[in-house]
């Protein structure tokens, strides 16, 4: 799979050596990674990642990828779907980078991305949730093309579907 590159990100599907050594909290070098990646759910997201790839293969292009600044080739985050389209089309995300690098447009940059990967790919949906208290992350899904379909006592649900063909 080869990298996914925007205006100002690369986002470049997770290796297992990757997700190794963020597992490890192990950069191959001092440069690699912005102060504070990979932030717990990194972690997560390579652990889960490490066991799809043992279990079912290589997911991509629906797995993790890391978000790289271009500018210096820093990590700042990440973004991924959870799991490979349902029978379907649907497929939900998650994303983050670290606090230094957000405020910037970086998340939205990089879900605009992804978004578009998954409609090339003939998703129909993509779905993603956000705490209600995380307005930043509404902001993100909306500046991406996501809009709110829901809520319950904890989250709000984003979604953006697609009835016509991948343009």
């Amino acid at each position: 799979m080869t990298d996914l590159v925007t205006e100002r990100l690369v986002l470049h599907p997770i290796s297992v050596d990757e997700a190794e050594r963020m597992v490890a909290g192990d950069p191959a070098s001092e440069a690699d990674w912005e102060s504070g990646f990979p932030t717990e759910d990194d972690v997560s997201v390579a652990k889960r990642l490490l066991e799809r790839r043992a279990t079912t293969g290589d997911p991509q292009p629906f797995g993790p990828y890391v978000i790289r600044r271009r500018s210096d080739h820093r990590a700042i985050g990440g973004v991924d779907f959870h799991t490979p389209p349902d029978e379907h089309g649907h497929v939900t995300i998650g994303y983050g980078v670290v606090p230094s690098a957000r405020g910037r447009g970086y998340a939205s940059e990089a879900l605009r991305a992804l978004l578009s990967l998954a409609r090339a790919n003939g998703v129909a949906t993509v779905k993603g949730d956000a705490d209600h208290e995380n307005i930043a992350s509404h902001h993100v899904m909306t500046a991406a093309g996501m809009r709110p379909v829901g809520e319950d006592e904890r989250v709000k649900y984003f979604a953006v579907s697609w009835t016509d063909s991948a343009e």
